[in-house]
């Protein structure tokens, strides 16, 4: 258990054997429980500068779609998320255990021809085999020209460009994508995160269109990192909950200028990241989250955020119903 949920319980048992009612605050719970939260600050991203390895395979799924994962038969859509800071380098070993050629493409960071993963830069990996893709980051800084440059921090993906055609439009629309975060120094961590995948007319690829359903606790840091793929462009839409149109998601202090949304256009290849407080202001409850395209989302392109009460019950919401 985290030490924000430990609070979190200590808390309401406290408040409950005292026979305390009390008015929910922004946070969704009592007095004590805001400020206890209010006293533990968030967790942050360290400084880069790491050299990190992981393991990666794409595979077949057992429903003919295609996915990559962490381990041999537990591949998912989307694939795993990929969390690194400014400064580190990432090196893939990235195995195809497919029949057909297949490639790890990245948005977002640093990486020269050799780890394109395309067919025209012979970085593709042929049935069975397997190859080292290495990935970059870097903060930002100062040219030699005194000009800026920007950072890698930001919410990206990655995908496969080969499988179908030269641009992987098959691997795409099978399944073959991830998230990529990127954090700069201080960034501040969530306590959960979620990916959410508007590809073509699904969610995260799901059958039948309906998206997938998400879990949190009221005051839970809730990371959503949105990505866009196919041949549409959407609007992501959450209930209840709103973000800064920024890098972050988040207000960097009363006067930033970032614009304040609970709606945002998103187009093919575009991905943008966001956190929000689990039912800070409106409490708990089965918040809806869709893509605002009024065709698309009675077509099934919805989904919900079910932020349950610490005891954890969720107001109103009859899983058989919805």
């Amino acid at each position: 258990m985290d030490r924000r949920s430990f609070n979190r319980r200590v808390l309401a048992g406290s408040a409950a054997a005292a026979g305390v009612t009390t008015v929910p605050l922004a946070t969704g719970g009592t007095p004590a429980q805001a400020r206890a939260l209010a006293a533990t600050p968030p967790r942050t991203a360290p400084a880069g500068g790491k050299v990190r390895h992981m393991k990666l395979y794409a595979e077949k799924l057992a429903d003919g779609q295609l996915g990559y994962g962490l381990e041999k038969g537990k591949a998912t859509i989307p694939g795993p998320m990929i969390e690194l800071n400014e400064g580190d380098t990432l090196h893939i070993e990235f195995e195809n255990l497919m029949d057909i050629p297949v490639s790890l493409h990245v948005h977002g960071v640093d990486y020269d021809i050799n780890n394109d993963g395309t067919r025209l830069s012979r970085s593709h990996v042929e049935p069975g085999d397997t190859r080292t893709y290495t990935w970059r980051t870097h903060a930002p800084g100062r040219r030699a020209d005194g000009t800026w440059r920007e950072g890698s921090a930001g919410y990206w993906h990655y995908h496969d460009h080969v499988v179908g055609t030269d641009h992987g439009t098959g691997g795409v629309r099978k399944g073959l994508y991830g998230p990529v975060v990127v954090r700069r120094k201080g960034d501040i961590l969530p306590d959960k995160q979620f990916t959410v995948v508007f590809n073509d007319m699904t969610i995260n690829n799901k059958p039948g269109h309906t998206g997938p359903d998400f879990r949190a606790t009221v005051g839970d840091r809730v990371e959503i990192v949105m990505i866009t793929h196919g041949e549409y462009y959407h609007t992501f839409h959450i209930h209840g909950h709103r973000w800064a149109d920024n890098r972050t998601g988040l207000l960097t202090g009363a006067n930033d200028p970032s614009r304040i949304v609970d709606n945002k256009i998103t187009g093919p290849a575009d991905s943008f990241g966001l956190q929000i407080i689990a039912g800070e202001g409106v409490g708990a409850g089965a918040w809806m989250y869709h893509c605002h395209v009024q065709s698309h989302s009675d077509m099934g392109m919805a989904g919900l955020l079910l932020v349950a009460k610490p005891d954890g019950t969720i107001p109103g919401y009859d899983p058989p119903h919805h």
